[in-house]
């Protein structure tokens, strides 16, 4: 097998304001695996929270090597039983980005997609939430005027200002902008837990559906309490990484959000699933902002999901891929063979290319 890596830059259609920063672009690495006249593809994107630049992204794929295996079934099997990453300190994007090479390679030899190879025989379709950011509540109520016209049932709020009325404000406006819309709330870590206990009830009565990660990350045995307290549903985040993570909070909190890049790909959320399944804690899908190629393998996972994150590629200026959808509020895959999607024409963004053994 030959693997080859390309770097990108994938800048956004307007900055992304959350309580902890502001995003404007960010590079994403593409991982291209080819086996006997077949390419399949993987991306990991950089990230300042979980301090990972491209040179540490091309670095890790670098160690990678998937020359060694026969066969990218063969990879694939050793993925999944831990052996084809050099070391523990393999970050967990590299090792989702290789398995969704290897996943869309694998469904394109057998001819099936990827969610086939996983078990479902369904095509996976799914509402998305789609992100509005901290901004103005006159603009984030155009805004989520503008997304339940296009079809979208469920927006996520970005919450976490200096001012938690600022945050108030924008929701109410929201709601009475695009009343039917379920809605999310999201202060990424932002709120004591003091201001959480304040905070929540109101927030409840506006009636958001869940709030993600409230309290900064560090410390499950209070988040577990807050969430017996919490009028609303509270969803872990930044507190819920890995397998280990979720054992220490099913059955404590409502919700998991599970992003690939952060837990290590499919089969590593597919082991989360099945400790949440019966806890009374469910699962929820998310990503980081990236292109479709990014998204794609959350996607044939979307039937397993209580809620559904997965909007990054619709936060793009120009996405790079396509092949899962969104536009509508609705993502769902192909049903071509493996991830189902394909590359449009490239253009200038490209930054970088060079082969890997």
């Amino acid at each position: 097998m030959k693997a080859s890596l390309r770097t990108v830059r994938l800048e956004l259609t307007e900055p992304l304001r959350i309580s902890r920063s502001t995003m404007a672009a960010r590079d994403a690495v593409w991982l291209t695996v080819e086996h006997e006249g077949l390419r399949g593809h993987g991306e990991a994107v950089t990230s300042v929270y979980y301090g990972l630049d491209a040179a540490t992204l091309q670095r890790h794929f670098g160690e990678v090597r998937l020359s060694r295996f026969t066969t990218p079934e063969q990879a694939l099997e050793a993925l999944r039983e831990g052996k084809s990453a050099p070391g523990d300190d393999t970050p967990a994007a590299v090792t989702a980005a290789v398995e969704s090479a290897l996943l869309d390679l694998v469904g394109k030899r057998a001819g099936v997609p990827v969610h086939r190879l996983l078990g479902t025989s369904a095509t996976p379709v799914a509402a998305t939430a789609r992100t509005i950011g901290i901004t103005s509540a006159h603009q984030a109520a155009a805004e989520a005027r503008r997304l339940a016209a296009r079809g979208f049932r469920i927006v996520k709020v970005k919450a976490g200002t200096p001012d938690p009325e600022d945050d108030i404000e924008r929701v109410r406006a929201i709601r009475a902008a695009a009343p039917a819309v379920r809605l999310l709330l999201d202060p990424n870590g932002a709120w004591s837990t003091a201001q959480a206990r304040e905070l929540l009830p109101r927030f409840a009565e506006l009636g958001v559906e869940a709030v993600e990660q409230p309290v900064a990350p560090g410390d499950p045995e209070a988040f577990g309490n807050l969430a017996e307290w919490s009028p609303v549903p509270l969803i872990a985040d930044e507190d819920a990484v890995d397998l280990a993570d979720a054992r220490r909070l099913a059955g404590r909190v409502h919700g998991i959000n599970v992003k690939l890049a952060k837990c290590g790909g499919v089969h590593a959320a597919l082991r989360i699933a099945g400790l949440l399944a019966g806890s009374g804690t469910e699962l929820m899908l998310g990503c980081l902002t990236a292109s479709t190629l990014g998204i794609a393998p959350a996607v044939h996972l979307a039937d397993r999901a209580r809620w559904t994150d997965l909007d990054g590629h619709l936060l793009l200026a120009r996405d790079p891929w396509s092949g899962i959808g969104g536009a509508d509020g609705v993502v769902r895959t192909s049903g071509r063979p493996g991830l189902g999607v394909e590359e449009r024409r490239r253009r200038s963004e490209e930054v970088g290319h060079e082969d890997v053994a």
